[in-house]
């Protein structure tokens, strides 16, 4: 019987439900669970280190995880990139930044994935799969101890209840002290706990039908955004910072198959509920402060049929559909020096002669939302081989609807003083109580053609591949608190008039992405070679900026077109049998080909917080010790990480050049255990993660410093 495409690696089979129909033709980064060890990946951030043109900067919180690809990504709401975890499409962005114990493969695909894979894979997918109780039983542990009390824990058990049923049960604990000290308090900003357990059943009640259901909940809690004004020594500001996130996830797969092909269904039920809280002008003055706090249910199914792939003439098709029901608050609390300097003095200054006074030194801008957003997607994909060529196509439409229900407040007062006898004039009350629906419907149409060629020896292959992305529209939540300070300002006479509806939504972002690229090995496969060019071209851009003036929010705004060009090179080489090399290097040129903000005109400047380089290079040299039990092996390794340049701004006036970090480790290997002391940015280079302006003043953060540790892996089958 024709069975899924599956891929062997480390004793453990991985399902690949929708591959198999022309990803040859696709850039493509495979990480097996050794290299994840041997590098203590636990997640897609870690692992994009390993990437060319894969960036995930590490700053503010979990919540802020952003991923850059090819010159694309944005800083909030939906993202560039896809993410499943055994096959569940993790729906939420704020759910990315996530830890497992026991992954077995991870795969980054680079370029659009969106026939397929649907919205939000406009830059590339990540597939992260986990260990399988059928495949491989046993318990194993992890102890990991690094600076700044830094501890990574977990027990894993997987385990035969009869030859067609397995399970595994995981728990896994995480935490560290952090590294960067608010001056104002003197507590440690970038504290961090987190704790999660998953539960996965795998059945095979037969030969032809399989079901897998993985069940994971998770716990974060940390304070983070060690933000440091620009021009200061250190990081200060006296409100409470802090980022908590509780998240449950159930997936459930379902293969059948047939003498003539497969169908499998993926379902799942994804909720999140969390709450982050900032000094939004993070600064020692008391000007405001915002708390986000959301909870989200969604539900998912995807169901694919393709046929049996001993065919010359192999097909796919599917159907998927999901829905989302997010519930906000998002109160902004305006304090003393925020009343005094964001409103009180821009009144002052346009009618001194009867300047204001607040009635109290803070108040409230009151935001609550729901937004229940649904989509259906049908797709196909066909791949035909004749003779060394192999001819992909595919299409995908994609449908969705978006609501948002809105309900903006704020009651306070003021009294107007007249100047020649500085007594009261009169008071004026405030009162405002908005509400309102806004909806939009997106459809986006996502083909993908591709012709791979065989050379003479099968392993190598050169590819071609055009493609069409896209990546879904919505809605700034974040700027109803600065509509209502704008509203509230120009009951007084000077605040901007915002169309709600327009600031308020964006457009889905698309783009076409070519490629040509080659896979070569050659030596017996002690020299392997992946290589490939590209150019996109991006319309509607989605960007994450601040609106004009003194205001609290951020937006996102579709920037017109962008375009990106660039190579990816990555490379295995192994001069001798015990000596291995690893290279990844990735170039993007990225650059606005169409931006006026109505004040600057950007054509021609790079796209800010992608970077132009990354790399990484990896020496290991394996040695023999000959004690099968309790020494093994010795595995010497040295790595050097880097990224750079990246421009802060669209202007390009500021940037963070190319920054290279050394890491290595040593990792000594017995029968049922590994011991490994390691090092991170060991020559403590300086180098910033992240920039910002708010309210005027400029904010950046830095990158972490010189790390080591040690961890301790068992294994016990």
């Amino acid at each position: 019987m024709a069975q899924p495409d599956t891929l062997m690696l480390d004793n453990v089979t991985v399902t690949a439900i929708k591959q198999g129909t022309g990803t040859a033709a696709t850039a493509k980064t495979v990480i097996g669970r050794q290299e994840a060890e041997r590098n203590d990946i636990a997640g897609a951030k870690t692992a994009s280190t390993l990437v060319p043109n894969f960036f995930i900067p590490d700053y503010g919180s979990r919540m802020t995880s952003t991923i850059y690809v090819r010159g694309i990504g944005t800083r909030i709401d939906q993202p560039t990139v896809g993410l499943n975890v055994d096959n569940v499409p993790i729906m939420c962005k704020e759910n990315y930044d996530l830890e497992l114990m026991d992954i077995s493969r991870i795969e980054m695909l680079r370029g659009p994935q969106s026939t397929i894979y649907g919205r939000n894979t406009l830059g590339g997918l990540i597939n992260i799969y986990t260990l399988s109780p059928m495949q491989w039983q046993g318990t194993r542990l992890l102890l990991s101890y690094g600076s700044r009390n830094s501890v990574r824990a977990g027990v894993s058990h997987y385990a035969l209840l009869n030859d067609r049923v397995g399970i595994g049960l995981s728990g896994y604990y995480s935490g560290t002290d952090g590294e960067f000290r608010n001056t104002y308090n003197g507590r440690l900003t970038d504290w961090e706990r987190q704790g999660s357990a998953r539960f996965k059943l795998e059945w095979h009640p037969g030969s032809s039908l399989t079901l897998s259901n993985v069940l994971a909940v998770s716990l974060s809690r940390q304070g983070g955004y060690p933000y440091q004004q620009t021009g200061t020594q250190g990081i200060a500001y006296n409100d409470t910072c802090f980022y908590r996130r509780n998240s449950v996830t159930d997936g459930l797969t379902i293969n059948k198959t047939w003498n003539w092909g497969t169908l499998s269904s993926i379902t799942s039920y994804q909720y999140i509920d969390d709450n982050m809280t900032l000094d939004q002008d993070f600064t020692t003055q008391p000007y405001f402060t915002l708390t986000q706090a959301r909870t989200e249910h969604a539900v998912t199914h995807d169901m694919v049929v393709r046929n049996s792939s001993d065919r010359s003439w192999r097909w796919l098709n599917g159907l998927f559909g999901f829905y989302r029901h997010m519930s906000m608050n998002a109160p902004v609390t305006f304090k003393d020096t925020g009343i005094a300097q964001l409103i009180e003095r821009h009144v002052n200054e346009a009618l001194p002669a009867y300047p204001v006074r607040w009635d109290e030194r803070s108040f409230l801008l009151g935001s609550d939302f729901t937004m229940p957003t649904w989509g259906l997607a049908l797709y196909h994909q066909s791949r035909w081989d004749w003779n060394r060529f192999t001819f992909t196509a595919g299409v995908r439409i994609d449908y969705e609807h978006a609501t948002l229900n809105y309900h903006s407040e704020t009651h306070t007062g003021y009294d107007i003083i007249e100047t020649a006898s500085g007594s009261v004039y009169t008071h004026e009350a405030i009162d405002i109580d908005d509400r309102g629906t806004l909806k939009k419907d997106f459809v986006q149409l996502m083909p993908r053609l591709a012709v791979t060629y065989q050379l003479h020896n099968p392993a190598n292959k050169l590819y071609l591949t055009v493609a069409r992305g896209g990546k879904a529209g919505g809605f700034n939540t974040q700027m109803f608190s600065d509509v209502l300070q704008q509203r509230l300002m120009r009951l007084m006479g000077i605040g901007l008039a915002y169309d709600v509806d327009k600031v308020v939504s964006y457009k889905p972002e698309k783009a076409w992405n070519v490629e040509l690229g080659t896979h070569i090995e050659a030596w017996d496969r002690r020299v392997v070679l992946d290589a490939d060019i590209f150019y996109m071209d991006c319309r509607d851009r989605q960007l994450t900026v601040f609106p004009p003036g003194l205001t609290t929010g951020r937006m996102m705004t579709n920037a017109g077109q962008t375009r990106s060009y660039g190579a990816e090179v990555a490379t295995t080489v192994k001069p001798a049998d015990n000596t291995t090399i690893n290279v990844s290097y990735g170039f993007t040129h990225a650059t606005f080909s169409h931006y006026d903000d109505g004040k600057t005109d950007y054509s021609g400047k790079h796209v800010p917080y992608a970077p132009s380089h990354t790399l990484w290079a990896e020496a290991l040299q394996h040695i023999n010790l000959g004690n099968d039990r309790w020494a093994r092996s010795l595995t010497i390794a040295a790595n050097l990480s880097g990224a750079g340049r990246i421009h802060w701004n669209e202007a390009n006036t500021l940037s963070q050049p190319f920054y290279a970090l050394l890491g290595a480790s040593a990792t000594l290997t017995g029968k049922h255990y590994s011991l490994q002391l390691w090092g991170r940015n060991l020559t403590g280079t300086r180098y910033d993660t992240f920039y910002f302006v708010s309210i005027g003043h400029e904010f950046l953060q830095r990158g972490n410093g010189r790390t080591v540790g040690a961890t301790l892996r068992i294994n016990i089958n």
